[in-house]
């Protein structure tokens, strides 16, 4: 190629890029910072009661600020404190028990091991006692067998001092036989005893949860704000009667607040988590007020059925919630507000 055509080429392409990057930059002056408009909103919290009791007072107002853990509203709480009381009864009722059921128990245990050791002592004299018997026994037998007058005088008091061995080692075996039924019986007793103090242990266990449940259905007379806060509304008056769970108040946490805008898929690069944005509010045109992105949707909304066309894809856009501290509750629910992305600001 001439060199005389080929500067001329160079020139027009410079010339073309040029003028490709000043349209984009006027497009993107005109076009501005990504951002988008939006409302303010708090954290809602619906305060209930697990009770079903008439209202007895109310404590706050519609737009009252209040802390965590402020009283919002009383209800009659003359039931559950009757159950309270019961519980509290049972609980002591079943503890004795359980203690008288305990002694009981080891008492028997205590019985069973006497006697067995009874059984024990009385099996050993009876053996003894027929050693003793059958040593007599057998002192008679030799003594007869010598055929003298004093020797069988002798024998004869040996016969009978054997006969009288016998009879007491009879004695100590009905008497061991006794003693073996009244282990087996105490040992019974002990094991019904040990039965009724696990049983009794788990009656324990059984008040006691009710107990619990009763403590907690007499803190529920009192409702509670659950955050700190505004009263964004009261639903029930003095004398009226909630359902269980039914919402009592709701409190608007505004601490921290948030807003909602959407941005193009062309502009969706410009938003991550956690970027920084600004947030003017017509209410306060001489301030801005500064959050972080907190998240970014996933999903497209108002998506056209087919998107065949660079247009179509333009029509796409994403949903960007932005955090915003709030400790001067300066923003209120509800306020329009602008909000610029600030790692797109020319």
């Amino acid at each position: 190629m001439s060199p005389k055509l080929i500067v001329p080429i160079v020139v027009v392409v410079a010339l073309a890029l040029l003028l490709g990057f000043k349209i984009h930059a006027q497009e993107t002056a005109l076009r501005g910072p990504s951002g988008g408009t939006g409302v303010i909103e708090g954290t809602d919290y619906n305060v209930a009661s697990r009770l079903s009791a008439r209202v007895v007072r109310v404590g706050v107002k519609k737009g009252a600020a209040v802390k965590k853990g402020d009283v919002l509203m009383l209800l009659d709480c003359a039931e559950p404190e009757a159950a309270l009381a019961e519980a509290e009864a049972r609980v002591e009722v079943s503890r004795s028990q359980s203690e008288a059921a305990s002694a009981q128990a080891q008492a028997s245990v205590r019985a069973r091991n006497a006697a067995q050791a009874a059984i024990q002592v009385a099996k050993a004299q009876a053996e003894a006692l027929a050693a003793q018997r059958d040593t007599a026994r057998r002192q008679a037998e030799r003594l007869h067998s010598l055929g003298q007058d004093v020797a069988a005088s002798n024998a004869d008091q040996a016969l009978g001092t054997a006969e009288g061995l016998k009879h007491q080692a009879a004695a100590a075996l009905a008497s061991s036989n006794l003693n073996q039924q009244q282990a087996e019986a105490s040992a019974e007793q002990s094991r019904a005893a040990q039965a009724q103090a696990q049983a009794s242990v788990r009656t324990v266990t059984a008040a006691e949860a009710a107990l619990i449940r009763a403590r907690l259905m007499v803190a529920e007379c009192e409702v509670r704000s659950p955050s700190a806060g505004l009263v964004d509304d009261v639903f029930f008056e003095e004398g009226e009667l909630p359902l269980p769970g039914a919402t009592l108040a709701r409190i608007v946490n505004l601490e921290e607040v948030r807003a909602t805008f959407y941005l193009p898929n062309a502009e969706l690069a410009a938003a991550r988590p956690a970027e920084r944005a600004t947030i003017e509010a017509d209410a306060y045109p001489q301030r801005t007020f500064a959050g972080a992105i907190r998240t970014v949707s996933t999903q497209a909304e108002f998506t056209p059925r087919n998107i065949q066309t660079r247009t179509d894809r333009d029509r796409l856009v994403y949903a960007v919630e932005v955090a915003v501290p709030n400790a001067e509750q300066l923003l209120r629910p509800g306020m329009p507000v602008r909000v610029t992305l600030a790692g797109n600001t020319p």
